[in-house]
């Protein structure tokens, strides 16, 4: 261990450094503090999280005695910390990541500009204050310059006034501020990425003086290598909709399967991170003295590098789903995707809403808790926030990523690395499925025999519906123009093709 942390630029940079991280218990956040306890020397139920499973099989729980809870919040005024904590942390910390965020799209910008826009000025602020700080990172989002359908790894002009922007959320209601919302937000989709955008100006501010970089990932989906393949906490993106596909909830998709969507593993997130702050910290260390600090901005990105298109998998995911089921289905999973919303709503009504008030019924009536449509029509209203995302192919340079990468010492290569040219998506996203099953469904890897004997059934019962169901259409077919099944035989392959349509 001591020889491999000698050879190791990021390893002796990280070591008996202290590390402030905003947003410690977020799906990100989760996964950073184990990648530091794990392969950083020297560094509450938090730590109950199945994320630490691998490091406590090699460690004794002693070793979150390094981990120090400060009880804060970025969205009030400094950041919510005490001022005892406040000046623990002015006194000795060393590195900072400012991974908090909002990232629900569904926000008005009341709390996104309080949280992302201010959030990150009040832990700017902290960084200005501290004594011995050695680097600051920033996890920003690729899609905080969506405006540009290409975009490169610099700071893009500022697309607005920050301060008139802030002095709106101050002073105007809910209702003044939904009015105004489009003007404000012009090319962006969403308060999100408006207010990441502006983000990324306020840690600029301070990056003449201290040595800043900002990573910018993609959708961050399951651990591609560690701690161990297809371990997520996360419900964004794929996971989701994979967790209600393998329930039998979710059977239809919108996507256009030719496009290219932008998916990147958190393990590969979380090291990228971990090398830009020993990588902005060595610009300062080789800098002139007196020389100011320029910025260093990264995308932590597959689209130009590595693509990944739904048509390599769309015919692979429902047997993904089937070699590992999950027990507690409640009808015979199969998902289809839907090239347009359109199309999306309609199939919808027929093959989510109509079963849905059924079930719904049924469970309500058996005492239970009726989910399924509220669960729709969450999903139907927010389609118009997701339909650009649906729909639009962004690709995002990454050549200076790919040239940190390759300037990396073998151990740090093999310890850090987030070159993602030898990912196989198919094989991702399987042991994604079964980090869905594990961590998403909380179903133990014991139950699964278990589970394939009930798809089975479930796959009985489905085929034995689809049957009632054309014969019900013959049976109304013929009664309705009085004539006989024999005569009205085509009735039946005309309802499979139209109902395979939905």
């Amino acid at each position: 261990m001591a020889e491999n942390a000698s050879k190791s630029k990021v390893r002796e940079f990280y070591a008996g450094k202290n590390i402030f991280i905003t947003g410690g218990t977020g799906f990100l956040g989760l996964a950073l503090i184990e990648k530091i306890l794990r392969d950083i020397p020297n560094v509450e139920d938090l730590t109950k999280n199945p994320v630490f499973d691998v490091l406590l099989k090699g460690s004794s729980p002693e070793i979150f005695k390094k981990l120090v809870p400060i009880h804060g919040d970025v969205g009030e005024e400094d950041l919510g910390i005490s001022t005892d904590d406040r000046n623990l942390l002015i006194d000795n910390i060393n590195v900072v990541i400012h991974s908090a965020a909002t990232l629900d799209f569904q926000q008005s910008l009341k709390p996104t500009v309080n949280i992302n826009l201010l959030g990150t000025r009040r832990v700017m602020e902290l960084c200005m204050q501290a004594k011995n700080l050695e680097a600051m990172v920033h996890v920003s989002s690729a899609y905080a310059n969506s405006f540009h359908l290409e975009t490169q790894e610099i700071l893009y002009d500022l697309l607005g006034d920050a301060e008139h922007i802030i002095e709106l959320v101050k002073t105007l209601d809910e209702k003044q501020l939904e009015e105004l919302e489009p003007k404000l937000l012009k090319e962006h989709p969403n308060t999100y990425t408006f207010t990441k955008h502006f983000a990324e100006h306020e840690v600029n501010k301070c990056a003449d003086r201290l040595p800043c970089g900002i990573v910018r990932p993609s959708m961050i989906t399951a651990a591609w290598k560690e701690p161990v393949p297809g371990w997520t906490n996360s419900k964004n993106g794929p996971q989701g909709f994979f967790m209600g596909a393998s329930r039998g909830v979710v059977r239809r998709l919108p996507l256009a399967t030719n496009l290219i969507y932008d998916y990147i593993p958190i393990d590969v997130v979380i090291n990228q991170v971990l090398v830009t702050g020993q990588y902005v910290n060595s610009l300062k260390r080789e800098a002139a003295p007196n020389t100011p600090l320029q910025i260093s901005i990264f995308h932590c990105t597959s689209s130009s590098y590595k693509p990944f298109r739904w048509e390599s998998v769309k015919d692979k995911v429902n047997g993904m789903m089937h070699r590992y089921p999950l027990k507690s289905a409640i009808w015979y999973p199969h998902l289809k995707f839907v090239q347009s919303l359109f199309l999306f709503k309609v199939s919808a009504i027929f093959i989510h809403f109509l079963p849905g008030l059924i079930l719904d019924g049924i469970t309500k009536v058996c005492g239970g808790r009726p989910i399924l449509i509220r669960l729709h029509t969450n999903v139907w209203k927010s389609l118009k926030l997701l339909e650009k995302f649906i729909f639009t192919e962004w690709n995002f340079d990454n050549k200076k990523t790919l040239a940190l990468a390759k300037s990396m010492s073998q151990v740090d290569k093999e310890v850090f690395g987030f070159d993602i040219g030898e990912l196989k998506w198919e094989s991702y996203f399987e042991s994604m499925m079964v980090g869905v099953r594990q961590y998403l469904s909380h179903e133990h890897p014991k139950t699964l025999e278990a589970a394939r004997k009930k798809d089975k059934v479930l796959l009985f019962l489905h085929v034995f519906l689809q049957l009632f169901i054309y014969f019900l259409i013959w049976w109304a077919t013929t009664a309705l123009v009085g004539s006989t099944f024999s005569k009205t035989g085509l009735v039946v392959p005309i309802a499979y093709v139209l109902l395979g349509l939905l």
